[in-house]
């Protein structure tokens, strides 16, 4: 009853800027975290950003911190990751994804660990590549 699409991918050089999108569909819940994960050929699929419902908490991998911004466009219904200052390491497929957390998340640093697994997804888009040349 969800679905997920990204856009906005391409090929870049490094320190260039990309955002992306995710537009989301159908049936969603206030108690729930739109998040991002990557993953690079021959790696596992790991977790970038995530953003509460309304908009008001966000959570971010190390490897991103201070780089990327994870934010909400509503009138759009839709989740973006804005890029800056890119990296060859970057490079992969982006993926979008929901979790619903069963409990409010109203603080950044309530965010769950738990929320940020591949497994713990209840909902992930086709996923949209991004890669960055040196």
């Amino acid at each position: 009853q969800v679905q997920l699409v990204e856009s906005g991918g391409g090929l870049v050089q490094a320190g260039d800027s990309l955002r992306l999108s995710c537009a989301a569909s159908g049936r969603t819940f206030s108690w729930s975290a739109m998040n991002w994960f990557r993953q690079a050929p021959g790696k596992e699929r790991e977790f970038v950003a995530a953003v509460s419902w309304n908009g008001s908490s966000t959570y971010y991998a190390d490897s991103v911190k201070g780089r990327f911004t994870i934010f909400r466009d509503d009138p759009k219904n839709t989740v973006n990751l804005q890029m800056n200052s890119l990296k060859p390491e970057d490079t992969a497929v982006y993926y979008c994804a929901q979790v619903f957390t069963q409990v409010p998340w109203v603080k950044d640093g309530d965010y769950q660990s738990s929320w940020s697994t591949v497994a713990s997804q209840d909902y992930w888009g086709q996923g949209t590549q991004v890669t960055v040349s040196s």
